[in-house]
C-alpha cells in the first residue's frame, strides 16, 4: 500500500465569519490522480489552495486544523512557503505564462534559486517540456515568447514550469476549463503520463474528465467532504445519496 504523502485533518477555513470548509479529513497517497468534484461554491478550489498555502494571499482568511506534507506541518510558524510551493506546485485555470521566452518560463524557478549552469538548465528545459508533452511543438521556438503559443500549449508550458523544480505534488485548478476539446485531451493525456511519478490533485467541473483520468474522486458539497473513493465506485456505486444525485445530474 502506498504511503500517505499529504494529510488534512479537521480542516476548517473561514472568509471573515463565513465558514467555507467544514472539517475536511482527506489524505493522499504518493503518486496517482485524485479529482475533486462538486457544484460551484462547494469548497473544492478553496480546499486545493490550502494545500500549498495559496490562501495566505487572501485577506481575512482563518484556517484551523492540520495539513501535513510528509509529516511536516505546512502551517507551522517555521514552515517555508517558498519551499512548500516548490514541492507542491500549482497550475491554474487560465494559462499564465510569464511574458518571457518559453525557455525562460520553464527555468524561472531554478533561476530564482540561483542555478546558473547552462548545461543543467538546458537539460531541465528539455526534460520538463517532454514530460509536459509539448517539446516537439516548441523545441525550435524555445527563445520566442510563450505568449505566442496557443492556449493548450501555454498550459502545458505552465505544467513544465512546475515540473522543472522537481515537485512531489501537482495541484491543478480546472486546468482545461478555458481550453478547446483537443487541447483538453492533450492535457488529460499529459496528466495520465505524469501520474506514475507525481501525486496529482485536480479540481474539475467536468465529470467525464474525472471518470477518464482520476484514480480516486472526492465529492464536495457546501464546504463538506461528502465522500471519497475509487473513481469507479463514485460513479457506478456511490455510498451517499448526495453523490448519486450530483453524478446523475439531479442537481449541481
Amino acid at each position: 500500500m502506498s504511503k500517505e504523502i499529504l494529510t488534512t485533518q479537521d480542516l476548517h477555513l473561514y472568509y471573515g465569519d463565513k465558514e467555507a470548509l467544514k472539517g475536511i479529513n482527506l489524505n493522499f497517497d504518493a503518486k496517482g490522480i485524485t479529482a475533486l468534484i462538486g457544484p460551484s461554491g462547494c469548497g473544492k478550489s478553496t480546499y486545493l489552495r490550502t494545500l500549498n498555502r495559496m490562501n495566505d494571499l487572501i485577506p481575512n482568511v482563518t484556517i484551523t486544523g492540520t495539513i501535513k506534507f510528509k509529516d511536516q506541518d505546512l502551517y507551522a510558524p517555521s514552515a517555508d512557503t517558498v519551499q512548500i510551493r516548490k514541492e507542491i506546485g500549482m497550475v491554474f485555470q487560465q494559462p499564465n505564462p510569464f511574458p518571457f521566452s518559453i525557455y525562460d518560463n520553464v527555468i524561472y524557478g531554478l533561476r530564482i534559486a540561483g542555478e546558473k549552469d547552462k548545461e543543467k538548465l538546458d537539460a531541465v528545459v528539455e526534460k520538463s517540456l517532454r514530460q509536459a508533452a509539448v517539446w516537439d511543438e516548441v523545441k525550435d521556438h524555445l527563445h520566442e515568447s510563450a505568449l505566442a503559443l496557443s492556449g493548450g500549449q501555454q498550459q502545458r508550458v505552465c505544467i513544465a514550469r512546475v515540473l522543472a523544480v522537481s515537485p512531489e505534488i501537482i495541484l491543478l485548478d480546472e486546468p482545461t476549463s478555458a481550453l478547446d476539446p483537443v487541447s483538453s485531451s492533450q492535457i488529460e493525456t499529459t496528466l495520465l503520463n505524469l501520474r506514475h511519478d507525481y501525486t496529482i490533485i485536480t479540481v474539475t467541473h467536468n465529470l467525464q474528465q474525472a471518470s477518464r483520468i482520476a484514480d480516486r474522486t472526492a465529492f464536495f458539497m457546501n464546504g463538506e467532504l461528502v465522500e471519497v473513493d475509487q473513481t469507479k465506485n463514485i460513479f457506478m456505486n456511490p455510498a451517499e445519496k448526495q453523490t448519486e444525485d450530483y453524478i446523475s445530474g439531479r442537481f449541481g
